[in-house]
């Protein structure tokens, strides 16, 4: 079965590609990663807060949760808890390099234009084949208007843009006003794919010692529903390839994510659960589902589901919610 596709301007023989996450701290887990058939390895982020040590008591995490370090799945640690500085990664991205034959992404976390772009410039000299810039962020300033964050968020993509020739990625939370347009936007800016959806790490409270926890939940298929919808309002309304991320854990929940208009599948939780090598049971599900179906390329599936291409458009908008409650049946009557 021919599972190829192209992301970031990459050709690769498949769509499942490891996530930025702990799987990419160390040497081994990295040729794990290859080993078990991964088409690209992602690392994990350099915080714009490494680099430029400004501001980082965060008044405990509650106060400005905006800088929750989401592939670590855990809450932003204090300074000296980062396992690497910036020069530390910097290395980091030459070592794997040199130990892997697939296509190296670098990741930069950052949502204010600063010094810490220049990193961007240091990551591609390290060797990097691409980089996600992952735009995480809580907009907790109540002075501050959806405008203008995304009117920040903006330059510093352009100003990444600007510094390096690789191809780069931007990873997005779900939290715009208008995710299609400010997507249309970065698109405008000669991205090379969006990454949809980063997930919020969210905090509990203990009650009873009036304390606030940093809890780690992994994705399930349930949050792959979210990513769907907007992968199929936007296929073919914008020239960046789109990846998913959050939700894939079997081979059907990425046939849905390349039906609705994915071009890759970014696995995390998954493979965190059940080891590097889950990746070639999640591609043979894929292929095995494919060819009983009478495929005969993973470009036939691509988009076929998208919100151009299905009967029934409007499944995807406000209409169908309205149907749904008007057609719910209680059961326990």
């Amino acid at each position: 079965m021919n599972l190829a596709t192209k992301y970031m301007g990459f050709e690769l023989p498949h769509p499942l590609i490891p996530g930025a996450s702990p799987l990419s701290d160390s040497l081994d887990a990295v040729r794990r990663l290859e080993d078990a058939g991964a088409p690209m390895i992602i690392m994990h982020s350099l915080f714009e807060e490494q680099i430029s040590r400004e501001d980082i008591a965060l008044n405990r995490a509650m106060d400005t949760p905006k800088f929750s370090y989401a592939e670590a799945l855990t809450y932003f640690p204090e300074p000296h808890e980062f396992e690497l500085g910036p020069y530390e990664y910097l290395e980091k991205v030459r070592r794997i390099k040199s130990a892997v034959s697939v296509p190296l992404i670098a990741s930069l976390n950052g949502v204010t234009p600063g010094g810490w772009i220049q990193y961007a410039k240091m990551i591609e000299d390290a060797g990097a084949d691409g980089l996600e810039i992952n735009l995480y962020e809580v907009a907790a300033d109540i002075e501050e208007t959806g405008e203008r964050v995304e009117r920040r968020l903006l330059d510093v993509v352009r100003s990444i843009r600007k510094s390096v020739s690789i191809p780069l990625a931007v990873k997005l939370s779900p939290f715009f006003s208008s995710p299609a347009n400010f997507i249309r936007q970065l698109d405008g800016e000669g991205i090379q794919a969006v990454v949809l959806f980063n997930r919020f790490y969210q905090p509990d409270l203990d009650i009873e010692n009036l304390e606030v926890l940093r809890v780690v939940t992994l994705s399930t298929s349930s949050d792959l529903l979210l990513r769907l919808r907007w992968l199929a309002i936007l296929f073919g309304r914008v020239h960046a390839p789109m990846a998913v991320t959050g939700g894939v854990h079997t081979g059907i929940d990425a046939v849905k994510a390349i039906a609705a208009g994915a071009s890759a599948c970014q696995m995390v939780s998954v493979l965190l659960k059940r080891g590097p090598a889950y990746l070639q049971t999640i591609r043979n599900e894929l292929s095995q589902w494919l060819e009983q179906h009478e495929y005969e390329s993973l470009a036939q599936l691509h988009g076929s589901l998208s919100m151009q291409r299905v009967p029934n458009p409007s499944a995807l908008e406000r209409a169908n919610y309205a149907k749904i409650l008007q057609t719910w049946e209680d059961q326990t009557l």
